[in-house]
């Protein structure tokens, strides 16, 4: 079983990451290595890391394992509450250098086949990294990928789902010419950074753009039909990432010069077929 790295980069966001870190511990694919990347929160958030720490070390759960009819006792079982197979740092950015200086630092940290990135108020549903591994490992007829990824529900704070997001099967043309429509509930093999190297640190897009690099260059993507992430949308409570208001209009005149840096690739590249 090849180990998948998972960084979580967070900032400011100690009320969800506690949930988030353990919809990964408790993944069906248990070995993982999770990479938590402060990136120079103010609020809780160092505080929430040292406690979920301790708890990892040290929490036991219980549950009635048998009933003893001559001293009309039940006995309990005890067990580590949480899987011993999952390996979790923790890093902290000395100062906040934003989100994709902060995936950077955790990805160059990683040490798995696969690796990924989920935002700290995300949570993970328990197939997510089991399936696509499986996607990128291929199966029956289907090849091997480098790059899986899966749909997502889309929920408010308090976990009500909003609407399905189902996304396309992969094509260039429905993936990045239409509009970017891959890599939030994603994985790939850790060696695409090697080869096409990381996030662009001046850039909001910086998945977006990563990932078209990534295709450009041939990389195998693969969809996986499933609802794998519960993805927040925190409405008008949003304030402190990429698409804060304050971010918004940079963020979308960024991805639609990345479709317009597609459009022209593809007809080049059609050109030369």
């Amino acid at each position: 079983m090849e180990l998948v790295s998972v960084v979580i980069p967070t900032f400011n966001q100690a009320e969800y990451l506690a949930a988030c870190l353990d919809s990964l511990f408790f993944q069906e694919y248990e070995r993982l290595e999770l990479i938590v990347v402060n990136d120079g929160s103010t609020d809780a958030t160092a505080a929430v890391l040292d406690e979920y720490l301790r708890d990892v070390a040290t929490d036991l759960a219980s549950f009635a394992c048998a009933y003893d009819a001559v001293t009309e006792s039940i006995r309990r079982g005890y067990h580590a509450r949480y899987p011993t197979g999952v390996a979790l740092r923790v890093l902290h950015n000395p100062r906040n250098l934003g989100l994709a200086a902060t995936l950077n630092v955790g990805v160059k940290a990683a040490t798995g086949a696969y690796c990924t990135y989920v935002p700290s108020d995300n949570l993970c549903y328990p197939h997510m990294i089991g399936e696509l591994v499986a996607a990128l490992k291929g199966t029956g007829q289907k090849a091997e990928a480098d790059f899986a990824y899966a749909d997502m529900a889309i929920v408010t704070d308090a976990m009500r789902v909003l609407r399905r997001f189902s996304l396309p099967a992969y094509s260039f043309e429905a993936c990045f010419l239409d509009w970017y429509l891959c890599g939030v509930a994603k994985l790939y093999r850790t060696s695409l950074h090697e080869r096409h190297g990381y996030y662009c640190e001046e850039l909001l897009a910086h998945d977006h753009e990563l990932f078209l690099r990534f295709a450009e260059a041939g990389a195998k993507f693969r969809h996986v039909p499933k609802a794998l992430m519960a993805v927040r949308d925190h409405g008008r409570q949003r304030s402190v990432d990429i698409h804060a208001p304050a971010n918004w209009r940079r963020l979308l005149e960024e991805s639609k010069e990345l479709v317009r840096r597609a459009r022209a690739f593809s007809s080049v590249a059609g050109r030369r077929g």
